[in-house]
């Protein structure tokens, strides 16, 4: 089944009609939980990746010998799932309490040296052809694979993530390497995705207000205080006023291109370390579909379900936010950055 994000609740160029030098595209990828092959754009699927390739591992030292197994993630997700899908009296019994709480327990990997290599999760593969924001990758390369350590304990204060990027040419895969790996342990189940498969649709998008020039910032910024103070002065239980940030203009959930949003700081540059050039949003990884607060992006086709329904991929970034990946427009093989909002 496709996804289609519902149309926008004001035209925002009609209102602001400069925004149109600055419209741009995104591509939300609208994962939903499935079984994807490995020749498909998927999250939390199977990789293309070759048999006779190294898998890629996290080699800085840190502390991965204690955690949370990744099947015991997956289960408990699924019986979770299933004691809140009952018609009757929802919610795990007793016999499925005991259970959770024994697939919650950390474990200890008897041994392990904070040197070991340590199997990278396989996150996301996305292909140029279902994804029309995705740039050409480096040299005709087709496929982007992303992979993550699954502990926070990287950068000078030993919380950060760490992110590998791979760029492939599909076409030159033979035998795919099976099984693939992955960790004992994590650090937490929100870095072990649901397998999912994409729905990708291409939908307009516009720059964070901030980033806009200084005159038509201080525009939208006014409209928006003049649309909250309409709002409380008409109903006080009429739902969440309309927002340039969270229904005009950057969407939520996982996609690809566009804009990143700077919701938590404020913008700072992101600029190519090797070749000083701004760089270009590549990927928003996002802990939910839609919130509370962006609820206006609820596809068409989820119209009506409960909120558990607006996290199939089970991945969380940071404090529940989301995650931007920057790539250099000039050449795609220069490093990645990224940041959490």
């Amino acid at each position: 089944m496709s996804r289609t994000t519902p149309p926008r609740p004001i035209d925002v160029e009609v209102l602001f009609p400069e925004l149109a030098a600055y419209r741009g595209t995104t591509t939300r990828l609208h994962p939903r939980p499935g079984g994807p092959h490995v020749s498909a754009s998927s999250v939390g699927g199977p990789m293309l990746w070759p048999a006779d390739e190294p898998w890629p591992v996290c080699g800085e030292a840190h502390s991965r010998g204690r955690g949370r197994r990744p099947v015991d993630i997956h289960r408990y997700r699924r019986v979770l799932a299933t004691a809140w899908a009952r018609n009757q009296v929802p919610g795990p019994t007793e016999e499925e309490q005991e259970l959770l709480k024994e697939l919650h327990r950390e474990h200890q990997i008897p041994g392990a040296s904070e040197a070991d290599p340590l199997p990278m999760i396989g996150l996301a593969q996305l292909y140029r052809r279902d994804v029309p924001d995705l740039p050409d990758g480096p040299e005709g390369c087709d496929l982007l694979q992303v992979f993550w350590c699954p502990f926070n304990a990287h950068g000078p204060g030993r919380y950060d993530l760490e992110l590998h990027l791979r760029w492939r040419r599909s076409s030159e895969v033979g035998e795919v390497l099976t099984p693939q790996p992955q960790p004992l342990v994590v650090g937490s189940d929100g870095f072990v995705p649901e397998p999912c498969v994409l729905h990708p649709e291409q939908v307009v998008t516009y720059p964070f207000a901030g980033l806009l020039p200084e005159d038509l910032c201080a525009r939208i910024e006014a409209w928006d205080e003049a649309q909250e103070e309409a709002e409380q002065s008409t109903d006080e239980n009429a739902g969440e006023p309309i927002g340039y940030q969270y229904d005009l203009s950057i969407p939520p959930g996982w996609r690809v291109g566009g804009f990143a949003s700077w919701h938590a700081t404020d913008p700072y540059p992101v600029d190519c370390q090797t070749c000083r050039t701004p760089m270009r949003l590549l990927l928003t990884i996002d802990s939910s579909e839609w919130d509370g607060g962006s609820g206006s992006w609820k596809p068409l086709e989820d119209q009506g379900l409960p909120y558990r329904c607006a996290t199939p991929t089970e991945v969380t970034v940071g404090r529940f936010g989301e995650l931007n990946v920057f790539a250099c427009p000039t050449d795609p093989d220069h490093p990645h950055r990224w940041g959490i909002q």
